[in-house]
């Protein structure tokens, strides 16, 4: 037996790895799509038709509605290649909290040599920021972040070429990942963390979580070290989030397949374990190169093939109590989580959207059976619902397909929650161009999701078999910049299984392009951008657009400089560049303190490929970080 000749995946992003060893067929001759694609400028008639920006930026919106003029606190800046921070004249951006800070004073400042050790990581701020909202009680200031990932050749970047990885080092990379719970305060102008305060949390891939919803203590959820199938150990890959309407937070479990690997030799190439379902969502034999099965059991599926059954799920996190421990709410389904947007319905019953960040799967939203008061119970809200899944038409309506056991033809609510991604597939979804961030108006029962990018539109099928056709909410072969879809759910009703949809904003160069994948009218050289991911609506009804895209600044990105924040205003259109970020980072994550004067933004992965000393300068290590935006004036951010 031979164990499968893999690529070389070192630099692969996440989802170019999980496809390099589990590839897709190709499905269309490439060259007929995009001739049709291209051909389609006018398709869009009604719904999106890129020669009429009124189609384009108003059509959801009736007459007249939010006329404004100027909405923006900001003049535009322009795209650079700095490595720094770059924001708008009367703005200043100040770092609060860098991966490694420690969180208690007992514990050891970040050494830019060893990068810590397991023991210091554990009681610091986590790497890769991302997904985060700021909690106020009782007087103290939460802020409450999501820690992503680890760039290996960054935590590990003390071991010199052939230097062996210790289990130290897997175990710091462990934690870095997870979620921070860190108290702040505004002293004498300028942010920081409080050292010390009784708040402060560190929630990792070894704490202990409870499963709660149809799918704890199913079979499929049962593992050596829990018979019952009802708690699991740890969160990791923790993406987009969600605050309910009750004040806790929902942190969501992204990419959680590539931590997983298999010891067992293979049969014709395949391993033994790696079943259907599992090679849905990308469980591998090899994994991103973590290596936790080397100092954690729980990750070698050869030997514990439901563990990875117990990830992928919506996590509910109680900010103000320490002891508490996290629920993995099982009812919002198991897939690759952006984040989840809670939004309380007219007749009390909360809706969460979610979108699934992988190359042509799924839009998705819970509605609970119970209704939300406040002071009320509320643990039943998040366990006892239906899940939904989004259907488009190229007419600019669309639906909401219940994923049942009658619908889907699986055997039980708990099968649909495991295999959420096989049930979507059953009912024949809208596979979509990477849905990522969803977020709601808070003005009016509208909605929108960042679908950043598929190089497979229109080339190859998804992960399950499904078809990526040219059309609808996804109108470019090969969409290498993405686009923003907004959607109304009929009569502003968020349980209901009809809306309408156009699009906001089709990303794109204008500068070199002048067909659809120059974007569409409400772009031009001054504000165009790639990939938008994260989306945040501020308390004037402006939608604030994050970019994890291509910083190549060449070719089809051209002028498009490093990843950027934007703002849009959805009754006009207009989008404006806010913030340009350092070298080689992702631009994730954004909320306001509770005066609304500051703006706190993330900035990942800076010098991911090597090239940035973000934010510490010459001789330092890159290091993710929150920074603390303000007006100089004083006035209020958002």
């Amino acid at each position: 037996m031979n164990k499968p000749v893999l690529p070389d995946t070192h630099d692969l992003s996440f989802d170019d790895f999980d496809e390099a060893v589990n590839p897709r067929p190709e499905e269309t001759d490439f060259d007929r799509i995009v001739e049709a694609a291209i051909s389609r400028r006018g398709l869009l008639g009604g719904v999106l038709a890129f020669g009429s920006f009124t189609a384009l930026g108003g059509a959801l919106l009736p007459s007249g509605a939010e006329a404004s003029s100027d909405r923006f606190a900001f003049k535009p800046i322009p795209t650079n290649t700095e490595d720094a921070i770059t924001v708008p004249e009367g703005y200043k951006a100040e770092v609060l909290v860098e991966w490694g800070d420690p969180l208690w004073s007992d514990a050891a400042e970040f050494d830019h040599d060893s990068r810590g050790t397991a023991e210091t990581q554990g009681r610091a701020f986590g790497d890769n920021t991302d997904g985060m909202d700021v909690f106020s009680h009782n007087g103290h200031t939460l802020l409450v972040v999501n820690n992503e990932y680890t760039n290996r050749s960054i935590i590990w970047g003390n071991r010199g070429e052939g230097d062996e990885i210790t289990a130290d080092d897997i175990h710091k990379g462990m934690l870095a990942h997870g979620i921070t719970v860190v108290e702040i305060e505004n002293k004498d102008g300028a942010w920081q963390i409080v050292k010390d305060s009784p708040y402060n949390r560190r929630i990792t891939p070894e704490s202990d979580m409870v499963l709660t919803g149809p799918a704890a203590g199913h079979d499929l959820m049962k593992t050596e070290a829990d018979q019952t199938g009802t708690k699991s150990k740890g969160t990791w890959n923790n993406c987009g989030n969600g605050v309910t309407p009750w004040g806790t937070y929902l942190t969501c479990e992204e990419n959680f397949n590539g931590y997983f690997s298999s010891s067992e030799e293979v049969q014709d190439q395949k391993p033994v374990t790696i079943t259907a379902d599992l090679a849905r969502y990308g469980i591998n034999p090899k994994d991103w190169g973590y290596n936790w099965a080397k100092i954690d059991e729980r990750f070698d599926v050869a030997k514990h093939p439901n563990e990875p059954n117990r990830a992928g799920y919506v996590v509910e996190i109680d900010p103000y109590d320490p002891t508490s421990t996290p629920k993995k709410r099982t009812a919002l389904g198991r897939f690759k989580h952006e984040n989840a947007e809670s939004v309380v319905n007219p007749d009390g019953r909360v809706v969460i959207y979610m979108g699934d960040d992988e190359r042509g799967e799924f839009l998705y939203k819970y509605v609970s059976n119970g209704v939300y008061a406040p002071g009320a119970d509320t643990d039943d809200l998040l366990d006892n619902g239906t899940l939904y899944v989004a259907k488009f038409a190229d007419d600019g309506t669309g639906e909401w397909l219940a994923l049942t056991p009658e619908t889907t033809g699986m055997a039980s609510p708990a099968e649909i929650a495991i295999h959420t991604r096989q049930a979507g597939s059953a009912v024949g979804a809208t596979t979509m161009d990477r849905p990522e961030w969803v977020a709601t108006h808070p003005k009016k029962a509208e909605l929108y999701v960042a679908l950043t990018n598929n190089k497979n539109r229109g080339v190859k099928p998804n992960a399950g078999g499904d078809e990526t056709p040219v059309g609808g909410p996804n109108p470019r072969a090969e969409n290498h910049y993405g686009q923003i879809v907004r959607w109304r759910p009929k009569d502003g009703d968020h349980t209901s299984k009809d809306f309408d949809w156009d699009i906001f904003v089709l990303a794109g160069n204008p500068t070199v392009h002048d067909d659809a994948y120059g974007g569409s009218d409400n772009l031009d050289a001054d504000n165009m951008f790639n990939s938008p991911d994260g989306l945040a609506f501020d308390s004037n009804g402006l939608l604030w657009i994050q970019t994890d895209g291509s910083y190549s600044n060449e070719g089809d990105f051209a002028g498009h400089g490093n990843n950027q924040m934007l703002a849009g205003d959805p009754a006009t259109g207009e989008i404006r560049r806010f913030m340009v970020g350092p070298n080689e980072c992702e631009i994730t994550g954004l909320t306001w303190s509770p005066d609304r004067r500051t703006m706190f933004v993330g900035i990942q992965h800076p010098g991911e490929k090597g090239n940035s000393q973000w934010p510490g300068g010459e001789g330092t290590t890159p290091r993710s970080a929150i920074i603390a935006v303000t007006r100089e004036d004083g006035g209020l951010t958002g």
